[in-house]
This record gives structure tokens, C-alpha cells and sequence, in this order.
């Protein structure tokens, strides 16, 4: 079984891995019930979705009737404008099945024009927190990639108080000295205010090096199992830390066996030897 750890404030102790349902966007209900399976054998009681993940809350959707108590729900919507946000949200509770979610998070909030937006008047955020008070979601978080997004969320923290993050963190992120500074600012912020803090990309290898893809992955993952134990267990050595899981079916069983054996943080120089042997490099360009 997968260890459990405290998921901010919000009461709920999740998996330190938690489902990213992205996996579901182009699969068939069979191939969601298997996930579903794998899920509950490991004990994974946190499944992570979003109105832009294709076909993912309707492949959910169907688990809900036995399973709804089982899991920590969340589901996000990347509507800047209050209108918009609330429609989101209730056709993904139409299409999950359920009354209420435990969080609606703003997706993908990292350009300065669109935070200008969501959290201005008739924003985004507006509606997110009239959903809370309706009793529709229950805690409101923000998500993001990019370079300049853990600054980003601090600004984000600065004007309301979310109950969780999201946002990329690996070894080859974690080596650009800007991107850990901001990143280890952001923790400590989360920390001292019990907001929980979950980790995407965790097995990032970078870009596509050719048009053949393996896997629904918009990057390239890592892919041999020593690999990803490697990666897996050096962000699960952050203290508070959730991972989101891979975004690709055949995947999930390794990051899964991943978490399951975690005792330990790999050594710098193991990380290294990885990194240079699976030539790791940046899936979002530069470094600004």
C-alpha cells in the first residue's frame, strides 16, 4: 500500500501519489475500470481530473455510484470569467455524477493576463468561491506549468487563500538554481500555511525527440522501472509532497510499484548519473 500523508488543511489524509486522471482523456470505459482496479489495490484514494481532460470525468463518472467515498475528487476549470467557471463546473459534476466535488481548482493560471482575469471582478475566482458556499466544492486550489510558476503562485497566495498548488518539480528542474529558489519559497509558504502542495512531471524525461511516440504523454517520460523509482522516490522525499501520476495508462503501474516501496531519498550523484545517462532536459525552453 501506498503511504498517506496529510493533504494541507483540508482534513484529508491522501496518497502520497495521487491519480492524475489525464490518463483517461482518450480511453475506453474498460480501460478506465482497469485503472480503477490498480487504484484500489494500491490504495489510492485521490483522483485528480479536469473539464479540459477529454473524456476523464465521463470515464469517472460511472465509479462514482460505489465509489464516491473512496476518494478525495477533484476537478478543475480553465474559464477566466465567472460565467464561464460556473458553467464549468456544473457540467463536470454532471458528467462525474456527483453533488459536490472536494476541490475545483483555476487551471493552468500562469500568464499574468489571465490571473488579471480570474481573480479580477466577475472572475473566475468569484465563482469558486460562490460554489463553496453553495456546498458544490468544498476547497479551491490553483494549478500551473512553467518556469515562472511557482512565483506565480506565491502572487496567487498573496491575494486569496487557496488550499493547494500545483505545479512541476524534478531533478532537472530542482538543478536551475531559479527555479529551486522560487520553488523552495513557494514550500515553505505552503508549509507554514498547511496549503498542500502537489507535484506534476515528476518523470519528465523532455520534449519528443521524434514524431513516434510511445505514449499519451505530451512529454517524453522515463520509462525503465529503475528510472522512475529513481525519480518517484527524489520528489517524494520532500516532506508534505503529493505527485500527481503520469498521464499515460501503461505507465501507471510503475509509478504506482514506485510509491509503494518509497523509503528513501536517492543520492545526488544517483540523480545525476540518471539525468546524464537519460539525457534530461527542460520541456518548457529556456530558463528566464
Amino acid at each position: 500500500m501506498i503511504e498517506k500523508r496529510p493533504f494541507g488543511r483540508t482534513g484529508h489524509h491522501s496518497t502520497v501519489t495521487l491519480f492524475g486522471a489525464a490518463a483517461l482523456a482518450r480511453v475506453d470505459q474498460d480501460a478506465a475500470d482497469r485503472a480503477l482496479d490498480m487504484l484500489l489495490r494500491y490504495g489510492v484514494n485521490h483522483i485528480d481530473t479536469a473539464a479540459r481532460y477529454g473524456d476523464s470525468e465521463l470515464r469517472i463518472g460511472p465509479w462514482m455510484a460505489r465509489h464516491r467515498k473512496d476518494f478525495f475528487l477533484a476537478t478543475k476549470t480553465g474559464l477566466r470569467d465567472a460565467k464561464g467557471a460556473r458553467e464549468d463546473l456544473h457540467r463536470s459534476l454532471e458528467r462525474l455524477r456527483v453533488d459536490h466535488v472536494d476541490m475545483i481548482q483555476m487551471h493552468a493560471l500562469w500568464h499574468p493576463d489571465d490571473w488579471d482575469r480570474a481573480m479580477g471582478p466577475d472572475g473566475a475566482l468569484e465563482a469558486l468561491v460562490e460554489a463553496r458556499a453553495q456546498g458544490l466544492a468544498r476547497f479551491i486550489g490553483v494549478t500551473g506549468h512553467g518556469w515562472t510558476i511557482a512565483a506565480m503562485h506565491k502572487r496567487s497566495l498573496a491575494r486569496f487563500e487557496f488550499d493547494s498548488v500545483l505545479l512541476p518539480y524534478n531533478w532537472f528542474m530542482a538543478n536551475d538554481p531559479r527555479y529551486r529558489e522560487a520553488f523552495e519559497s513557494l514550500l515553505a509558504t505552503c508549509q507554514g500555511r498547511r496549503v498542500a502542495v502537489q507535484v506534476i512531471k515528476s518523470i519528465a524525461r523532455g520534449p519528443w525527440a521524434t514524431t513516434a511516440r510511445t505514449h499519451t504523454t505530451w512529454y517524453q517520460p522515463l520509462e525503465d522501472q529503475t528510472d522512475v523509482d529513481r525519480a518517484v522516490h527524489w520528489v517524494l522525499g520532500l516532506p508534505g509532497i503529493h505527485i500527481n501520476t503520469v498521464g499515460d495508462l501503461s505507465l501507471l503501474p510503475r509509478v504506482l510499484d514506485a510509491a509503494s516501496r518509497f523509503e528513501r531519498r536517492p543520492s545526488d550523484a544517483a540523480m545525476t548519473a540518471m539525468a546524464e545517462s537519460q539525457r534530461m532536459t527542460s520541456l518548457f525552453g529556456l530558463a528566464t
